[in-house]
């Protein structure tokens, strides 16, 4: 707590109210803080500042010197809000991942979330919809998730080209000089009519 940080200092922009993924507010702090040359207590005490709500009561509420580095710091804050992290997929459950009708291929890929690349592959094939896209899997049959994800990154760029070619404004034709429109029945007999009146015989 006696450590000066000086005022010129950019602190991190993040809080944590203890609500949130504790692991989550850990790798943004530490993003942050990469750029920093600061002491072990210089990040205890940024990491303090981060803390607001319950979270700041939490840490009020520890004995003094009880955090002494910042490793140990980490470890007693992901043990308080261990109950906020989100549960690890479990890998039957990608077979209840499906693509929703109008779903970015990109949003469906976010979507997947598993260690075991294998059970990816098969949970991709069983739950995109059937498409250009899926036919180009059964043609070229890839193997590995990395395989798949670099076909539908392709996939992306050609699929985002053709949507901006459709949507831009087509050239217009030049039109040619205009025909005289065919004189209708009605008008050329008056047109006669009136030609007599002016030629007697």
């Amino acid at each position: 707590m006696d450590v000066v940080i000086s005022a010129t200092f950019v602190g991190p922009k993040v809080a944590f109210t203890g609500v949130e993924e504790p692991e989550a507010h850990l790798t943004v702090f530490h993003t942050q803080m990469m750029l920093s040359e600061g002491s072990d207590a210089v990040h205890c005490k940024l990491f303090m500042s981060t803390l607001t709500g319950t979270a700041l009561e939490w840490f009020v509420s520890l004995s003094d010197g009880h955090v002494t580095i910042f490793a140990q710091f980490s470890t007693l804050f992901r043990e308080q809000y261990i109950v906020n992290r989100a549960p690890p997929p479990i890998s039957y459950d990608l077979f209840d991942v499906r693509q929703y009708q109008g779903e970015s291929l990109k949003d469906f890929l976010n979507k997947l979330h598993t260690k075991d690349k294998d059970m990816m592959v098969h949970a991709f094939r069983n739950g995109i919809l059937s498409g250009p896209f899926s036919e180009s899997l059964i043609r070229c049959h890839p193997k590995t998730f990395c395989e798949i994800r670099c076909q539908a990154v392709a996939h992306i760029v050609a699929e985002g080209e053709v949507t901006e070619k459709r949507i831009s404004i087509a050239p217009v034709r030049p039109r040619g000089p205009s025909r005289p429109q065919p004189m209708r029945v009605h008008e050329a007999m008056t047109e006669k009519k009136a030609q007599g009146k002016q030629h007697p015989y």
